[in-house]
């Protein structure tokens, strides 16, 4: 499990500070008002006691809005420091694994009179380490220039076959997590087009795809793309039969390094940034992400709602 830094405060401390400053300030407020209107009762000045009292309920009133927003957003923070806390934790472990894999791998080539078929073993498990350490750099550079920068991406329109761009992420997936072809159906009428982005359309449905194998059993990897237009567009939809999502957590895991505090979440490889990625990629496509759940251990859909309606090739 993720370890915690000593010196993290708790989300409590804020919570706690505005639990107690709210009817504090209620309680002047009150006080407050009941002194004037005992002065008006006795025919005090009514003008200034009137503007006295007006004043002392809008400085009373800032006084609450800023401290509850205070609250929410030191909480906030605290929050994002968590999700980085946890998220450093797993580049870690993500960065530590495949180095120490080369390293050894590295060893072994060196001893002599290592056979060929030993070699070569070796010199594929290494290119695929690589290539993970790869896919791993993308990620956090790719999420990293989202973060600050989806809103002014420059998209390609292109003609975008929807069922092949889907088959080939597909075989990538497959290929890279060593599963038969079939552990991933696609639905999708092969004549259906998009004019999207193609580069950041790939992106999306690749990541969903990773996401859904990556969270299922490793003996029961059981996933299926489909599309079908929809009253705004074209829903597509990546269904897994996987460890599911809590219904709590159904927003979160779009934001940037949040990942579900279940232990069957954790004991897999991520980094919480995938879903952020998707979001941030089908956000700038002008479109929609959801995710869908019926709890834990139910599996999990992913639906992307596309804003431009299908075009369909002509015959």
């Amino acid at each position: 499990m993720a370890r915690r830094r000593k010196n993290l405060p708790s989300i409590s401390t804020p919570i706690i500070m505005a639990s107690i400053a709210l009817p504090i300030a209620i309680a002047l407020l009150v006080g407050w008002t009941l002194v004037f209107a005992g002065n008006l009762a006795r025919g005090d000045d009514i003008a200034t006691n009137i503007w006295l009292l007006v004043g002392g309920v809008v400085a009373f009133t800032t006084l609450m809005v800023q401290m509850a927003m205070f609250a929410i957003f030191l909480g906030r923070e605290i929050l994002e420091v968590r999700r980085q806390d946890s998220f450093i934790d797993s580049v870690t472990h993500e960065l530590k694994t495949p180095l120490a894999s080369i390293k050894l791998g590295l060893q072994t080539l060196g001893r002599p009179g290592l056979d060929a078929a030993k070699r070569e073993y070796l010199r594929e498990m290494m290119l695929d380490d690589v290539d993970r350490l790869r896919r791993f750099v993308d990620d956090i550079l790719q999420a990293s220039r989202l973060a600050h920068d989806h809103d002014r991406l420059e998209l390609q329109q292109d003609e975008v076959p929807l069922a092949a761009l889907v088959a080939e992420c597909a075989e990538s997936v497959c290929t890279q997590h060593k599963l038969a072809p079939d552990a991933v159906t696609v639905e999708i009428d092969a004549d259906l087009v998009l004019i999207t982005d193609r580069a950041a359309l790939s992106v999306v449905v690749r990541n969903l795809i990773d996401n859904a194998v990556k969270y299922s059993d490793a003996d029961a990897v059981e996933v299926r793309v489909r599309a079908t237009e929809a009253r705004r567009g074209l829903l597509l939809e990546v269904e897994d039969r996987g460890i599911g999502i809590p219904r709590d957590d159904l927003k979160r895991v779009f934001h940037r390094f949040y990942r579900v505090s279940a232990e069957t979440v954790r004991s897999r490889k991520g980094t919480g940034l995938g879903l952020f990625v998707v979001w941030a990629l089908v956000r700038s496509l002008g479109g929609q992400v959801e995710a869908a759940s019926d709890g834990p251990g139910r599996g999990t859909t992913m639906r992307v709602t596309l804003p431009k309606p299908p075009k369909t090739r002509a015959a």
